[in-house]
């Protein structure tokens, strides 16, 4: 039988419909990792920071997503609170990571005024019950008080707006000796080292895989 032009494109039409396994894949859930020089990566290689390893882990873990980076080194409660609505129409995401607070408490500033400003972000960020993790750090060395102000807010913040919630993401580094915390920092003794990001991600990646398979 001979092909003409008309029938072989009806055919080649036909073709999708006769093979419903050739259908594209299902877009991955998009989530927006939104804090600061943590999430950013600061000073590591492209690979190496926060976001690409938790991409990776959640990819091995079977639960992949596109991950998309928000972190900007330097941002406080007080930024992430202004810039929180231009991510969120820039992006769309299907869910959020929230980690900030962390320069807050490095500048001395109360807690009040951080959970003031995450409790907006978070009410941003969970529109139309979006899901969200809100992801907490310990208050470096200060005033018993102050630290006891900043490690109530985490727990409190995610019951009332229902998030997800990792209470301090550097527990794993402040779990290993002082003596020892060298191969996890990078120079400044502040920002971890790509395995000391491996190790945080370890700690981090369970709670993300249950954000990304709330994303309805």
């Amino acid at each position: 039988m001979t092909l003409t032009r008309r029938r072989l494109l009806a055919l080649t039409a036909a073709l999708p419909l006769a093979r419903p396994g050739w259908a594209q894949p299902a877009a991955l859930p998009r989530i927006l990792c939104f804090g600061d020089s943590l999430t950013a990566g600061y000073g590591l290689g492209r690979a190496e920071g926060l976001v690409p390893q938790l991409s990776d882990w959640l990819a091995a873990a079977g639960r992949p997503a596109q991950l998309i980076d928000g972190g900007l080194s330097g941002d406080t409660t007080t930024g992430g609170r202004v810039r929180i609505e231009f991510s969120m129409r820039r992006h769309r995401p299907d869910a959020v990571i929230v980690e900030l607070g962390g320069n807050d408490m490095l500048r001395g500033w109360q807690p009040a005024a951080g959970e003031a400003n995450l409790d907006a972000i978070l009410t941003t960020a969970g529109a139309g019950g979006r899901p969200v993790l809100l992801v907490g750090i310990h208050a470096p060395g200060g005033d018993p008080a102050w630290r006891r102000g900043w490690a109530e807010i985490w727990p409190r913040l995610a019951a009332r707006h229902d998030t997800l919630l990792l209470a301090d993401l550097y527990a794993p580094l402040a779990a290993v000796a002082p003596d020892d915390r060298g191969p996890l920092l990078l120079r400044d003794g502040v920002h971890p080292s790509a395995a000391g990001v491996e190790l945080i991600v370890n700690h981090l990646g369970p709670v993300a895989a249950e954000l990304v398979a709330r994303v309805g």
